[in-house]
C-alpha cells in the first residue's frame, strides 16, 4: 500500500509500506479521503516533538472498515462509513482515569497520539471512531480534528457565563479552525467579529456569517469603535485560531473586562511565549484557558451539526496524496481558504 513517510525533515516521500493488520479492538480502515491540517506542517518540519525520522503523518481520515480485530464487532461492522482522528488524540485512552471519566481523555496519562492516516490503509482503536450518516460526504473530513477542536473551544464558554447573544473574537477566523469558529458559534447565538489579514480573507469570512469582518491591523481600533458607539457591549471571549504568538497578544487585548481568552492555536515552539501584564490582567477580571481537541460525545455532536446543515466544511483546495509537499507549501504561505483534503482512493 502507499502511504506519505516522512524520510527527512521538512520533505515528505511517497512509499509502498506493508499493509496492517488488525489487533484485539482494533479495525482495518480503506481511507477514502484525508485532511490537511496545519499541525501536519509542524509536524513534517519537528517544529514540536523531535521525532527520528522516517515517520508517517496525518490524523484527519475517512473511510470504509474493511477489517475486524477481536472485540472490535462489539463497536462497528464491516462496510461501516467511519471518521477518525479525534485531533490526533484517537488512538488509545484508559477510561478509567480522573481525566477520562471527566470527559477529558486528551489528558489521560496513558493515552497514545494517532498518526498515519495519509495513505491507503489504516489501523485505528475501535472505540475512538465515530459511525457517519449519508449526510455526511467524505469532503467533511477535517472534522475529525479542526472541526472538533474548534466545537469543544466554543462549548467551553458556556463554563465562564459566555451565552448565546454575547459578541466573541475569533482571531484566524479565515483559517481551517477559524472557519469551523464561525458557523458553530452562529449555531449556538453569538455574535462575532471575525479578525484575520487582507480582503480576501475578510471578504471570505463575511460570507461564512461574521458579523465584522475586521482585518488583524484595525482589530483594536475598530472594537473599540463598536465599543464606543453601542454597537457591542464589548468582547466577551476572545478564541485564537491562528497558530502564532501575535494572535495571542492580540486575543488578550481585545477583550473586555471579565473577558476570556480562549487559546487553541499551536505555534512553533521557536516562537517563544506570549506576555501577560499581571497588573492589567488582575484589575481587569480576566481569565485564560485552552482548548485541546475533544472526546467522542463531542465528535458526535458535531457530526449531527453538520448532518443538519449547520457546519460544513469550506474546502479550498482538493489534490491527490502525491500532491502532499505542494500542499504543504501553500499551507504554510497562507494560500489557502479553509482547508484542504487528498483525496486516497
Amino acid at each position: 500500500m502507499r502511504a506519505a513517510i516522512v524520510e527527512e525533515i521538512g520533505r515528505v516521500s511517497i512509499k509502498e509500506v506493508p499493509k496492517p493488520t488488525p489487533g484485539h479492538e482494533e479495525v482495518l480502515v480503506k481511507i477514502s479521503t484525508v485532511g490537511v491540517c496545519h499541525s501536519d506542517l509542524h509536524v513534517v518540519k519537528n517544529d514540536w516533538v523531535k521525532s527520528p525520522t522516517p515517520f508517517p503523518i496525518g490524523h484527519e481520515a475517512i473511510g470504509i472498515v474493511e477489517g475486524l480485530g477481536t472485540g472490535s464487532e462489539n463497536f462497528v461492522k464491516i462496510g461501516d462509513r467511519v471518521i477518525l482522528g479525534l485531533g490526533g488524540w484517537g488512538k488509545y485512552w484508559c477510561g478509567a482515569c480522573e481525566h477520562c471519566l471527566a470527559g477529558k481523555p486528551m489528558l489521560c496519562v496513558h493515552r497514545k497520539g494517532l498518526q498515519g492516516v495519509f495513505g491507503e490503509y489504516f489501523v485505528v482503536w475501535a472505540k475512538a471512531i465515530v459511525k457517519l450518516p449519508d449526510e455526511i460526504g467524505n469532503n467533511e473530513v477535517p472534522l475529525a480534528c479542526a472541526g472538533l477542536t474548534a466545537y469543544n473551544a466554543i462549548k467551553k464558554l458556556s463554563n465562564f457565563g459566555i451565552h448565546a447573544g454575547k459578541t466573541i473574537a475569533i482571531v484566524g477566523a479565515a483559517g481551517g479552525l477559524g472557519h469551523y469558529g464561525i458557523q458553530i458559534a452562529k449555531a449556538l447565538g453569538y455574535k462575532i467579529i471575525g479578525v484575520d489579514i487582507g480582503p480576501e480573507k475578510l471578504e471570505f469570512i463575511k460570507k461564512m456569517g461574521v458579523d465584522f469582518a475586521v482585518d488583524a491591523k484595525e482589530a483594536i481600533k475598530t472594537v473599540r469603535k463598536l465599543f464606543k458607539e453601542g454597537t457591542i457591549k464589548g468582547v466577551s471571549a476572545s478564541l485564537v485560531f491562528a497558530s502564532n504568538v501575535d494572535a495571542f497578544e492580540l486575543g488578550l487585548q481585545l477583550l473586555s473586562r471579565g473577558g476570556v481568552l480562549v487559546v487553541v492555536g499551536l505555534p512553533a515552539l521557536s516562537e517563544g511565549s506570549f506576555s501577560v501584564n499581571p497588573f492589567s490582567f488582575i484589575l481587569r477580571g480576566l481569565q485564560i484557558t485552552s482548548a485541546l481537541v475533544g472526546n467522542i460525545e463531542e465528535m458526535r455532536e458535531l457530526i449531527q451539526l453538520a448532518a443538519e446543515g449547520k457546519v460544513k466544511t469550506h474546502v479550498g483546495k482538493i489534490a491527490k496524496l502525491s500532491d502532499i509537499n505542494e500542499v504543504l507549501e501553500e499551507l504554510e504561505q497562507g494560500k489557502i481558504n479553509g482547508r484542504a483534503i487528498l483525496e486516497i482512493q
